[in-house]
């Protein structure tokens, strides 16, 4: 099975969605409410893509179960580096996965590039239901 690292460096988006869990959960870096499901979190991924120029995952750690990816990458010309913080389950499937991104400038971009998107993001997320 591909890895999340290797799909998202591959811009693999169907592998990425075959990664996830039907009840997964996305923490994002910039809002307070998570996002439970694959749809949502499938959305918000295909978004995401289109926001961050210049992608690229510099270190990965793992222990069991549970991977986190650093990675470095451009909004708005602000330089970020953030981290995807991944558990799995027993067949692989990702079923919590939390981003977290620094500086605050760099944090805010991209909050207000993905609010941008929200509408569309949403009428994703419901088609994929």
């Amino acid at each position: 099975m591909t890895t999340f690292r290797e799909a998202v460096e591959a811009h693999d988006m169907d592998a990425v969605d075959r990664l996830l869990a039907d009840d997964v959960v996305f923490r994002s870096p910039v809002a307070h409410t998570p996002y439970p499901g694959k749809p949502i979190t499938s959305a918000i991924l295909h978004a995401v893509v289109e926001v961050f120029e210049d992608f690229r995952y510099v270190r990965q750690l793992q222990d069991g179960q549970e991977h986190a990816y650093v990675f470095e990458a451009t909004v708005d010309g602000l330089q970020l580096t953030g981290c995807d913080f991944l558990t799995l389950d027993s067949e692989g499937r990702i079923t919590d996965l939390m981003v977290m991104v620094r500086p605050l400038k760099a944090a805010q971009a991209l909050a207000g590039r993905m609010a941008e998107r929200y509408p569309s993001i949403v009428a994703d997320a419901q088609s994929r239901a």
